[in-house]
């Protein structure tokens, strides 16, 4: 559904990146970079960075996403990669895939992930997520059916965290793919 990857082309990126040097709050900066397993800014930060109250609530939440729900890393990397597939978000499929590899996922569930549909080659929770990514991210509803059956395999709790990281994805894929990042 993506095109294969390619190199990440910063010159067509629709807004001037923030800069090394230019102003912003240095604990800001700072807050991004201990959220980045490298800790340097990605290109997505470095847009981010053009609109301070913006930066600060999004690395709020994506970090607590990535980093404090129950809901398993596999799963949350899982979503986060089928988002970036339905949605066409390149970068995000960069950032994501090894990210989902390294939690636990396959070269062969990344490839599958490509594809329509949702191959069996994916256990039940699996499946139930992706369809949950499914249905949210194309139509936006998602059926009754689908919640219950994510109840009976995670709880509320982690139901709750499901749809939340599948939102959350949602807008930054739309981010992304809106500014050429």
């Amino acid at each position: 559904m993506i095109p294969s990857e390619e190199n990440e082309n910063v010159s067509s990126v629709r807004v001037t990146p923030w800069q090394d040097g230019d102003p912003a709050p240095n604990e800001l900066v700072e807050g991004i970079k201990a959220r980045r397993p490298n800790g340097e800014l990605i290109g997505i930060d470095r847009v981010l960075l053009r609109s301070f109250p913006l930066a600060t609530g999004w690395n709020g939440l994506l970090g607590r996403v990535r980093a404090e729900f129950d809901l398993k890393l596999e799963y949350r990397e899982l979503i986060m990669c089928r988002v970036a597939v339905l949605n066409r978000a390149e970068f995000e499929w960069g950032v994501h895939k090894p990210a989902y590899l390294a939690a636990g996922g396959t070269e062969e569930k990344c490839e599958a992930l490509r594809a329509d549909g949702i191959d069996p080659l994916f256990d039940e929770p699996e499946r139930a997520l992706l369809d949950l990514t499914d249905q949210s991210t194309r139509t936006v509803e998602v059926d009754e059916r689908t919640i219950d059956r994510l109840k009976s395999l995670f709880g509320e709790q982690q139901t709750v965290e499901a749809v939340a990281t599948v939102a959350a994805y949602n807008m930054v894929s739309r981010f992304l793919v809106a500014l050429a990042i």
